[in-house]
């Protein structure tokens, strides 16, 4: 077995975090006293609340958070309080100058804990990595741009250059950038939409002939019922909660499935409600919480499912038979499955009993409009494909599709993900994206599909000397196995980031390495004529709207992330293809780019500068299956013979199933802080939950310090050192812990079937007493 890595991440801060019973409601006045915080922690305290109304408005920015989506009729207070977290942070007056890299060395720097890397300030300048110093040092603009050409250009194949993107970029940067890859000649666009919700894309494509949710924001309004499955709104979504809430006020029925019992899907206490705040009050969210085991979500579903067929079999009106002989196919196959699992099959997986699913039916059958969300906790397994086309045979079989308040809404993370899939940013583009690259810039463009975020790692991992270029994004600490993947990234010729802030994949240089700062979601990004510009985002509702920051740069020399890219896009494919320049001096140009290219973007300019933008018509929603068959299709996977859950509990040696989740004070790799407020957890991130029959059976004990084990069956050790267990209502059997701390215990090939989405809700684990002294 391989030694440990002396290179792995480690905290220079020794934590023991403080375990309490959170009894209030999310929302409240503890959100208050969050936003007061982090206003004051970013030294701009008086600038960042004027940035506030401007927030999520039409004639403000978009929040570089979430992508929940925007009401028709906006208050003056469209955020949250991880919109509030997410705005200061960028928006600190704090800055990470050439002093600050001259004083710390790289290796010292990989000791720093996620938090306090990032919490250092706004990059100002580029920085290039010195290897003899062990330094970043700085250098020019033009030599940086100069740099990244010329290495580009040096490789054997174009194939050999991976051009990564997060979630936070907009819709022109990423247009750019997947045409800057494309007309170098490769398809190796990873995303981090691999990473999340690639599972519902390859799903929702298969059944319904599109990759994105049905449903729009008003449809919360006229829903019967809403389902939540592997869902927690309160930390990642929260002003999802206010719309659930509204739900819930006017009668809607809301279901949550979760293993965790998550305060945010129980009650909540709006800050904007005065009256509410005065009298401590809050509002119920979910009426019914069920907790299924992890990987036990598409069990519970196909329960249901069952339960509906055999009400159907005994003469009930509850199966909408109508919708399904005219607009879907394989529904006798689907049946002829479901009806031949045992009751007994569907419990042992998903962990629930007969009696819930039979009650969650009910639910179902009740509403004549009903809506599913799901999130991670339902993409980030084995299985994850088959569970959501699962959820997606749920909605059909009552017709809950094309009609108002009903459909599918899986709810994406970073608040243009979405988007950035619609510009392009895909290594395996259609055919029918490449033959409109091809008629508008006359070039061939690149037919083979090129590689995903885990199989970039791969190709970094086992062919040295490729070219990585981040827009956006915390790359090594966003996937699976980390150590992995930090070995693999070290045999880079060049790594390149463009960003705002330091993060740790910054540290992990190719032989040659450049950090690119760039401007905020929240600045002013203006012209060499002085003209501030603006960009557009997509939501996960499938609006496009614009985005136009309000303060003044950190610094008069930061470019925006446009003016990088088509830099580097003119010194490595000259200007004759396309004129990079217009580009960057006007982003309507980018936009007419886009019109010309990408279906549903007709008018760009104009539509786009309407107050709240305009929708990308979804076609489920108006019953229209683009197909092969030209309906909406039932998936009759079979269930796995087992889930993870049922292979530890047999398992000798005191396995558990892990999933990693984030904190309270999180968002995606962006750590803003140490406390995890309503799952009672203070100054400390280095906790394990455990049911507290696992406790008793591990012989551990609550506030004991353990070290986590992974599985190392390629030889590779897996294990991450001092964890204090914190005892939990979560399934027996299933533990919980926050990444990216616990990503070195993922294999790199311990993925999602179909959609190679790291499995970080399914990891086999156990554990050890730890020799942390707390």
């Amino acid at each position: 077995m391989a030694s440990p890595d002396p290179d792995a991440p480690k905290s220079s801060t020794v934590h023991d975090p403080k375990v309490f019973e959170y009894h209030n409601p999310a929302g409240g006045w503890g959100a208050l006293k969050a936003v007061s915080k982090h206003l004051l922690h970013s030294r701009s305290p008086a600038t960042n609340a004027r940035s506030l109304f401007k927030l999520n408005q039409p004639d403000g920015f978009d929040c570089p958070g979430c992508a929940w989506g925007d009401p028709e009729h906006g208050s003056s207070f469209e955020f949250c309080e991880n919109g509030v977290k997410a705005v200061t942070w960028e928006a600190t007056s704090k800055r990470v100058t050439r002093d600050f890299f001259a004083k710390h060395t790289v290796s010292e720097l990989k000791t720093w804990d996620d938090y306090r890397l990032e919490d250092q300030g706004r990059l100002v300048e580029p920085m290039r990595y010195n290897a003899e110093t062990d330094h970043y040092e700085p250098i020019t603009w033009d030599a940086a741009l100069n740099l990244v050409a010329a290495e580009l250009k040096a490789l054997p194949t174009p194939d050999d250059a991976i051009f990564y993107t997060s979630g936070k970029a907009g819709n022109e940067s990423a247009y750019v950038f997947q045409l800057l890859a494309r007309l170098y000649g490769t398809n190796n666009l990873p995303d981090c939409s691999n990473m999340c919700h690639e599972a519902s894309g390859v799903a929702l494509t298969k059944a319904l002939g599109t990759g994105k949710g049905s449903v729009r924001l008003e449809d919360f309004e006229k829903a019967d019922a809403i389902f939540v499955f592997g869902q927690n709104p309160g930390t990642n979504h929260p002003r999802m909660l206010g719309t659930l809430r509204e739900a819930a006020e006017r009668g809607a029925t809301i279901v949550s499935f979760n293993p965790l019992r998550e305060r945010g899907l129980e009650k909540f206490a709006d800050p904007q409600k005065p009256l509410e705040m005065l009298h401590n009050g809050s509002h119920r969210i979910s009426s019914h919480y069920f907790c299924p085991k992890l990987g036990g979500d598409m069990a519970a579903v196909r329960g249901m499912a069952k339960a509906l067929f055999e009400r159907d079999a005994a003469g009930e009106a509850v199966l909408d038979h109508a919708f399904m002989a005219e607009h879907t196919i394989e529904l006798d196959a689907y049946r002829t499955l479901v009806e031949a699992t045992a009751w007994e099959t569907l419990e042992a997986q998903s962990g629930l009993s007969r009696a819930q699913m039979e009650e969650a039916a009910e639910l179902y059958a009740r509403s004549k409009a009903t809506i599913i969300c799901w999130a991670m906790g339902i993409t980030q397994h084995v299985h994850s494909v088959p569970t959501v086309r699962e959820i997606v045979n749920l909605l059909m079989l009552c017709g809950n599709l094309g009609k108002p308040g009903a459909g599918t809404s899986p709810v994406r993370g970073h608040s243009n993900v979405q988007g950035d899939r619609t510009m392009g940013i895909f290594e395996q583009p259609s055919d029918e994206l490449l033959d409109a690259l091809e008629a508008r810039y006359n070039k061939p463009m690149p037919r083979e599909h090129g590689v995903d975020s885990v199989a970039a790692v791969h190709a970094m991992r086992h062919q040295p000397g490729k070219v990585f270029i981040g827009l956006a994004g915390n790359f090594t600490r966003a996937i699976s196995d980390s150590r992995v993947t930090e070995a693999a990234m070290a045999q880079c010729q060049l790594t390149a980031f463009i960003s705002t802030k330091l993060n740790r994949s910054h540290l992990i240089t190719g032989r040659d390495a450049l950090i690119l700062p760039c401007l905020g979601r929240t600045e002013i990004d203006r012209n060499k004529a002085g003209e501030p510009q603006l960009i557009t985002v997509e939501d996960s509702m499938s609006m496009v709207h614009s985005s136009a920051g309000i303060n003044r740069p950190v610094d008069a020399s930061l470019p925006s992330e446009i003016t990088i890219l088509t830099g580097i896009s003119e010194r490595l494919l000259g200007s004759d293809i396309v004129n990079w320049a217009a580009m960057r001096e006007d982003y309507d140009v980018i936009r007419e780019h886009i019109e010309a290219v990408i279906p549903g973007f007709e008018n760009f300019n104009e539509r786009v500068r309407v107050p709240r933008g305009f929708w990308l018509t979804n076609p489920a929603f108006e019953l229209c299956f683009p197909t092969e068959s030209g309906k909406a299709e039932f998936s009759d996977a079979p269930l796995p013979e087992q889930v993870i859950h049922q292979q530890m509990a047999t398992r000798q040696g005191g396995w558990l199933t892990l999933q990693t989740m984030r904190s309270h004070d999180q968002y995606n790799t962006t750590v803003y802080g140490y406390n995890d407020r309503y799952r009672g957890i203070e100054n400390g991130r280095q906790v394990i939950f455990l049911n507290r029959k696992d406790i008793d059976r591990l012989g551990v004990s609550a506030g004991q310090w353990v070290d986590l084990i992974g599985e190392s069956g390629d030889g590779i050790e897996r294990r991450v050192d001092g964890f204090k267990v914190v005892a939990y209502d979560t399934p027996e059997g299933c533990a919980a812990a926050y990444y990216p701390e616990t990503n070195p215990l993922i294999p790199l090939d311990h993925k999602g079937d179909q959609s190679h989405t790291p499995a970080s809700k399914s990891i086999a684990i156990r554990l050890e007493a730890s020799t942390r002294i707390a």
